[in-house]
């Protein structure tokens, strides 16, 4: 195992800052997921909405939606991903901040957003994050992962030729519709695609580690890095919220 950046491995489990303020006790708990395309988000995303009751809101998904839907943000989203282009700063952020201004009675955990410290600024002015988890895996895991994951457009439903093939070859599950490789999972895109991540989110992950709410986890398989993760949140959820969150999930 390379190790838990954040986390010490022998002996007793630390942090670095490590507990809830008393007045934010009460508040509803908001957590946010960070990592490179092919770090996991997905996957460690729905065991976190699973096991502590947190709505998983991804920026794909909402994309997704809002481009269905036809709405103002949707069609003009459509209009940069047609061409092959990063939807920016303020189309995301008109996609996303509404929705989660409406939240008000729900804790979530935000996946996809913000990827750009604009993002991140103008998520600051809506709502204080209790948590966010920076996935921090090695170059030739992602690119081994990349470059055998296919893609359902239409759902953003996500199959590894490893580890999570579809029951049949080149088909998603659900509509038996054909899968398709992003152009920039191609190898020759790889690299590229992984650097600009990394140059982009940067200052993102400074302005949290800065705010003291930056917990970065590293290694090659998502089961190792888990449990480091639900002990996180185990120490940041208490009790009595955490039931009350499972249960308004139920």
């Amino acid at each position: 195992m390379s190790g838990v950046l954040d986390w010490k491995l022998k002996g007793t489990i630390s942090y670095k800052r490590g507990f809830i303020r008393t007045e934010e006790m009460s508040r509803l708990f908001r957590a946010v997921i960070m990592g490179p395309p092919g770090s996991g988000k997905g996957t460690i995303s729905e065991r976190i909405a699973r096991g502590f009751g947190l709505q998983h809101l991804s920026s794909g998904d909402f994309l997704r939606e809002n481009i269905v839907a036809n709405t103002e943000a949707g069609i003009l989203a459509k209009t940069y991903i047609e061409k092959g282009l990063l939807v920016p700063d303020h189309v995301m952020t008109r996609l996303l901040l509404p929705r989660l201004e409406a939240m008000t009675r729900h804790s979530w955990l935000l996946d996809g957003f913000p990827r750009t410290l604009a993002q991140a600024e103008a998520l600051n002015s809506t709502c204080e994050l209790d948590v966010v988890i920076s996935l921090n895996i090695p170059l030739e895991t992602l690119k081994e992962r990349l470059s055998h994951r296919w893609i359902h457009p239409a759902s953003g439903r996500v199959y590894n030729m490893c580890f999570n093939p579809p029951r049949v070859q080149g088909v998603d599950d659900i509509t038996g519709e054909p899968l398709i490789q992003q152009e920039d999972d191609k190898p020759e895109a790889l690299v590229a695609r992984l650097r600009h991540y990394k140059d982009v989110a940067k200052p993102v992950i400074d302005l949290y580690k800065a705010k003291g709410i930056l917990h970065t986890f590293s290694d090659t398989d998502t089961d190792h890095i888990w449990p480091y993760i639900s002990s996180l949140l185990s120490t940041k959820i208490p009790a009595d919220r955490l039931d009350a969150q499972r249960a308004s999930t139920h």
